[in-house]
């Protein structure tokens, strides 16, 4: 019998008034936006200490599966290489090292490689480490680099001069990361952070060897449900400011031989219109909604709408997702019954290939293809018993050769898996596709424990893709499964439509008829289910255990959006105003009292709730730490059972969790650790 007793959140009642409603939120105070205060570190500081207490019988467990994962990695590791103005660049992984070396090497016989950036020395003296952007100046004597040293998405931009190796004293705080260099390499964009939202909503140019205060604002943006993203035209003509709401998208031009110039909006900004655009070969491409949701590409001089030239129509069961350009072809990757597709064009949009798969599940996707005179297409596949493969296609003869596929060390073998793609009838009768997979020899219908995962949200589409760190469940008889619920775009644009405002409760019920479809096809053993999504599939989670726990003997919460009322009505929050779109703005009585209704720290109630581990990270700048903290602590007052109810809390990570190769790990280690003690003792809060 274990007498380790969970901590418990002291309640300092608060009131959230807005329509005449009031809501009492005793836990309100740990909010904390200096992430600071004694007593609120301490909170989480004792409920780190609970869940490592309480899961202590699996540490060997967890070691066991870190190994396993690691084990599998190949320990020099190497990306594709790719060509750019006369250079091949690659990443590149040390034996044991987290991060790797950024390298190019020019192409003659007797070049030498040359060192761009080592991650492990950037690393060296932080807790978390990313790099955000490398960009390599047109001229090639300069590379700007963007990195977040927080885990907040707040990127310091530094400049390195490659001629000389050395640093430049040019610094940039708070920016969101892309960088985009000036035609004559004299200096560079890069995009502002508001300091209190975080939201990226200025573009400025930074001229090489200046002081940061005498930087020039190019553009800024004053609608706050906008986000604001820089990149460059594939003719690298132009600057392009991309701003989108969830809804609605405006881009901004401005040639990039001349930077100081003012820009121009190419179509300007129309509720519903959502469009992108890109530059090659003295015509623009867009991409856009104008004529369905599906999205057209059309050819265009400019911004005038009634002159765009056609090139591939809506299509009512096809999306079209991106497109790619070359000198001589028209690359676009659609999406067709759940399942992405890939097709070349010749330049007035006649089909000239498309690109085969066999699996029943997979995902296809562009790769990095920098060099539009390239005469190769690069792209990537991947299906949930394939590990990632690059393949290049030949443009003109269609002549495909694999150029790498990500080795998975140990015994693996693609044949030992099988998956299977699955249509589920949810209740209001509409078809959900699942993805599935499970090893053979562990096969027993009816007997093996199954994990479903979600996420339903933003119009993302969760693919069926290869994780070799998965392995450790499936070797042990696991079942993993993929709900496609609504919310994501895995059917077309009506699939995100019918599962956001309004409709979001569409993700939810999908999630649980998906669970019950899935058992009833026999894949699963009914009373070893398990559940789980992060982010907005954190949401997704905590809506189903307040709707249907019996359904699930565990649960596993990432960085949860689980208090969705509180937040939306937030305005000072980074995620909030751009999100309206999504969730509905509950400025309206109506938004607010549908929100509220699923808001799954709104509806915790007095029930019996599965086995619950909730991972987030303290400085996680889309869902703030207090969410699943206020969360873990109203479900440990208000639940009936005696089942887990843990939180691990990153006193050092953000919304992706720890940085490095192998860290990442750890967490998976833990999650995996937690489902399989549940799966094969029956494990409970007073005899783990």
């Amino acid at each position: 019998m274990n007498s380790i007793l969970p901590p418990i959140a002291t309640q300092h009642p608060h009131s959230l008034i807005y329509h005449g409603d009031e809501r009492i939120d005793p836990y309100y105070w740990l909010r904390d936006d200096t992430r600071s205060n004694p007593e609120v570190l301490d909170y989480l500081h004792a409920e780190n200490g609970y869940t490592e207490a309480m899961l202590r019988p699996t540490e060997a467990l967890q070691k066991t599966l870190y190994q396993e994962m690691v084990d599998r990695q190949l320990p020099d590791d190497s990306s594709v290489p790719y060509y750019l103005k006369g250079y091949w660049y690659r990443s590149r992984y040390l034996p044991e090292q987290e991060y790797p070396l950024y390298e190019r090497l020019a192409a003659r016989p007797d070049a030498p490689t040359e060192l761009l950036l080592d991650g492990n020395e950037r690393a060296a003296e932080v807790d978390f480490y990313d790099l955000g952007a490398l960009e390599i100046s047109p001229s090639n004597h300069w590379m700007a680099c963007s990195e977040d040293v927080v885990s907040r998405r707040q990127y310091q931009i530094s400049v390195r001069n490659l001629q000389t190796g050395e640093w430049l004293a040019d610094r940039i705080e708070n920016t969101s990361g892309d960088i985009v260099w000036s035609a004559d390499s004299a200096g560079f964009f890069y995009v502002r952070l508001d300091e209190e939202t975080l939201l990226p909503y200025q573009v400025w140019y930074h001229k090489l060897g200046s002081e940061t205060a005498q930087d020039k604002l190019v553009y800024e943006e004053a609608d706050n449900t906008y986000y604001l993203h820089i990149s460059h035209s594939r003719s690298e003509e132009y600057l392009l400011i991309s701003l989108s709401s969830t809804l609605s998208t405006e881009v901004h031009l401005l040639s990039l031989n001349t930077p100081q110039g003012t820009p121009t909006v190419f179509l300007a900004r129309r509720r519903g219109h959502e469009y992108g655009v890109d530059h090659f070969q003295q015509h623009f491409y867009v991409r856009s909604n104008r004529e369905g949701r599906n999205f057209a590409l059309y050819q265009a001089t400019d911004g005038a709408e009634q002159y765009w030239q056609c090139l591939l129509p809506v299509r009512d069961a096809i999306l079209l997702q991106d497109f790619l350009l070359f000198r001589n072809a028209l690359f676009v990757e659609e999406r067709e019954a759940g399942l992405t597709c890939l097709r070349q064009l010749d330049l007035q949009g006649q089909e000239v290939r498309t690109i085969a798969v066999d699996d029943p599940a997979y995902v296809l996707w562009i790769g990095t293809n920098p060099d539009p005179e390239n005469t190769e297409f690069r792209y990537g596949y991947a299906s949930l018993t394939t590990p990632t493969t690059h393949y290049a296609l030949d443009i003109a003869s269609g002549e495909r050769k694999m150029l790498k596929r990500q080795p998975v060390l140990g015994d693996f073998k693609p044949e030992d898996y099988q998956s299977q793609r699955l249509w589920i009838t949810a209740r209001d009768g509409t078809h959900v596709p699942v993805s599935l997979v499970y090893r053979k020899d562990q096969y027993q219908p009816g007997q093996n424990p199954l994990l479903v995962y979600g996420y339903g949200a933003y119009g993302l589409s969760e693919d069926p893709y290869f994780a070799s760190s998965r392995l450790s469940l499936l070797d042990r008889g696991f079942i993993f499964a993929i709900a496609h619920v609504r919310g994501g775009e895995e059917l077309g644009r009506h699939w995100y439509e019918q599962g956001r405002q309004l409709s979001k409760m569409n993700s939810f019920t999908d999630f649980i008829d998906v669970t019950d479809g899935i058992l009833a096809a026999g894949y699963g053993d009914p009373k070893r289910v398990f559940a789980t999504g992060g982010s907005a599939g954190g949401l997704l989670m905590g809506a189903v255990i307040n709707m249907a726990p019996e359904r699930y003997l565990g649960v596993v919460a990432v960085v949860p959006f689980v208090d969705t009322l509180t937040s939306m009505l937030d305005e000072s929050i980074p995620l909030t105003t751009g999100e309206y779109d999504e969730w509905g703005d509950p400025r309206d009585p109506a938004v607010y009292q549908y929100i509220k209704s699923y808001s799954p720290y709104d509806q915790v109630k007095a029930q019996a709730y599965p086995h619950l581990l909730v991972v987030s990270g303290l400085h996680d700048s889309q869902v703030q730490y207090w969410e699943p903290a206020k969360w873990i602590a109203k479900l440990r007052k208000y639940k009936t059972d005696d089942n887990l109810l843990l939180l691990s809390m990153d006193m050092d990570a953000g919304h992706g969790g720890k940085s490095g190769r192998y860290r990442y790990f750890l967490d998976i280690s833990l999650e995996y650790a937690f489902m399989l003690a549940l799966a094969d003792t029956g494990i409970n809060s007073t005899s783990i």
